[in-house]
């Protein structure tokens, strides 16, 4: 016999853990069903507004305790184009911050919000996955790959980019696979970056340094995934210290290097028939902008938003929900989508417009105050 719940959210990532954690905490039941994974291994930059979110749904407790403060961002333009941006620096005391926001590593992220989760009356956590789903009467049938059947009014598929809850749900999707990869590694350096993210822009994309504390930073290295491969295999600290161009002393590789594919992925609505999309089932970006997980949070504070709004006792409260929830991430996903696809084409564009385009752009940053003010601040998804 199938087993009941209010809302069911699927999938095991940072994004999951939050979206049960809010659901559970507005008052509703919540089954979290979400198979073993293994650690992660990689980092986030979150912005304030994330980080502010966090902490006010208690799932963290003092950033300070678990991050990096990122007081600043460099931007050095490393192409040997015709058309070359100036270096650009923001500094967050500029704007009245302490900090942008701070590198959190993801495998203590999951940690602090399964704490959370485990102090939530009403959340129950499945190891399991999805085998199936289907909608009969305003009710989703869920088949879990233990055997197990549940009911659920309004699921929540924070799934990844191949999203099981899309598909049942009939949400379409557009997705552009890249030419170019991304290397993540930690790395022990010379000097510390001390709060500073240095972004180096090469032709075929940014090479950043994250700082993570002391002399150690997080490296994301976007490239074709030939020219990443072959760093890897003849020699990777050779490749980091030329293209960090000897700025920070001696760069060691102190952790195993992991390649994977970009795309990027957008939907056509966020939510529909009693199903809402939360961070990579519904958009993808290339890391770049610090975009991915602090947009996956905000999609979870709309949901936290939605869901206290609601009234479980009407009918068709799930479908509701899921309305509201499309039009509340709307405009945001629109924007970011837009902001990402821009400022990484421009980098990537062998034409002349596009390059002066961009190089004008961060002239512009770097000259009128206020334009740099607006940009951080959408930047921050303020």
């Amino acid at each position: 016999m199938a087993t009941h719940t209010q809302v069911a959210v699927i999938g095991g990532g940072l994004v999951g853990k939050a979206s049960a954690v809010a659901a559970a905490k507005a008052g509703f039941s919540t089954l979290h069903i979400a198979p073993e994974a293994p650690a992660d291994r990689r980092t986030s930059a979150l912005m304030g507004p994330s980080v502010e979110y966090m902490t006010r749904a208690g799932l963290i407790d003092d950033p300070e305790a678990l991050g990096v403060p990122l007081t600043r961002i460099r931007i050095i333009d490393a192409t040997d184009r015709l058309l070359r941006a100036p270096e650009t620096v923001f500094a967050a005391s500029e704007f009245g911050h302490r900090a942008f926001g701070w590198n959190f590593a993801n495998a203590r992220l999951g940690e602090s919000f399964a704490r959370a989760g485990a102090d939530c009356a009403g959340l129950e956590l499945k190891a399991a996955g999805l085998a199936a789903a289907r909608r009969i009467d305003e009710l989703w049938h869920l088949n879990l790959n233990s055997g197990e059947e549940v009911t659920a009014d309004l699921i929540v598929g924070a799934d990844g980019k191949g999203s099981s809850v899309r598909k049942a749900a009939g949400i379409g999707v557009r997705e552009r696979k890249f030419d170019q990869a991304a290397l993540v590694c930690d790395l022990e350096i010379d000097r510390g970056l001390d709060g500073e993210s240095v972004e180096f822009h090469y032709r075929d994309g940014p090479f950043t340094l994250v700082p993570a504390g002391e002399n150690r930073a997080n490296l994301v290295w976007i490239d074709r995934r030939d020219i990443l491969e072959a760093a890897r295999a003849d020699g990777l600290e050779e490749a980091v210290n030329a293209r960090s161009q000897h700025l920070f002393g001696a760069i060691r590789v102190i952790t195993p290097s992991f390649v994977f594919p970009l795309s990027s992925l957008s939907v056509e609505a966020a939510g529909r028939n009693g199903a809402v999309l939360a961070g990579e089932s519904a958009h993808a970006f290339p890391p770049i902008g610090a975009q991915g997980l602090n947009l996956g949070l905000r999609d979870v504070a709309d949901l936290d938003l939605c869901l206290r709004a609601a009234n479980p006792g009407a009918f068709g409260w799930a479908d509701a929900v899921a309305k509201s929830y499309a039009a509340a991430r709307k405009g945001d996903l629109g924007r970011t989508g837009a902001f990402v696809d821009g400022l990484f084409g421009s980098l990537l564009s062998p034409h002349l417009p596009a390059q002066a385009f961009r190089t004008a752009g961060l002239w512009s940053l770097k000259a009128f105050p206020a334009l740099r003010k607006r940009a951080i601040a959408f930047g921050m998804g303020q």
